[in-house]
């Protein structure tokens, strides 16, 4: 059994998940500080890959990415690197379908953060730098956290995007959700039935780790 699916899929989800929290993070801290119809538009344009169909994404990253593109081109020329069908080109996909379930998550920890604590530590002459880590993350840890779970599941699972962008070649670009669909395609059943299993029991851990961190939070906030 191949299970290079499995681990590009894990390496994929890991990476495009580390670059979401801090750029997730950064977003909700200093947009939650903007004015409300700065933050409205904002909103608005950093939660559309959301909503929109991931193909939909998949084909604006090529039209972006693609090597006959401005962006995609020039990197071709500079650095005679293809920004497409390569494994960490899915990175690309997967990071923007995330960003915004860390980004809303974000920003609804901060936006619960009782800014009184952050007043008082100021007051005492800490840094901003001090209150962010020491104060003001501790206490948002848990819906960041969450954040966090959602978005590497959901990296995990992503389909569309993925294989517009990376395609899917054997050994090399495949995750687990292209490869059930080619052996689907390709009338392998029980292979497809094996990755759907994988996902699933990957899925479920989540989701239960999920639901854990959101009962220890009520449990807190109910003491």
């Amino acid at each position: 059994m191949d299970y290079f699916p499995l681990w590009n899929s894990l390496r994929i989800a890991l990476i495009s998940t580390t670059i979401i929290f801090f750029a997730g993070i950064a977003a909700a801290y200093y947009i939650a500080k903007t004015p409300r119809l700065v933050k409205g538009i904002l909103d608005v344009v950093l939660t559309l890959p959301l909503v929109l169909p991931p193909t939909v994404v998949g084909y604006l990253l090529l039209r972006v990415l693609g090597p006959n593109r401005l962006i995609g081109r020039w990197v071709l020329k500079m650095f005679d690197i293809k920004l497409t069908m390569t494994w960490w080109s899915a990175i690309f996909a997967t990071t923007v379908v995330i960003f915004p379930l860390m980004y809303r998550t974000a920003r609804g920890a901060f936006e619960s953060f009782d800014e009184t604590l952050a007043d008082s530590a100021r007051t005492l002459g800490l840094s901003g730098s001090f209150i962010f880590w020491r104060i003001r993350m501790p206490v948002c840890k848990q819906g960041i956290i969450a954040g966090c779970v959602l978005a590497f599941a959901r990296a995990l699972g992503e389909y569309g995007a993925t294989s517009m962008i990376a395609g899917y070649t054997p050994g090399r670009t495949a995750t687990i959700s292209t490869t059930v669909y080619q052996l689907w395609r390709t009338n392998d059943d029980a292979g497809a039935f094996f990755w759907v299993m994988i996902n699933l029991a990957i899925s479920a851990v989540v989701l239960l780790i999920v639901n854990m961190l959101e009962g220890s939070r009520k449990r807190r906030q109910g003491a």
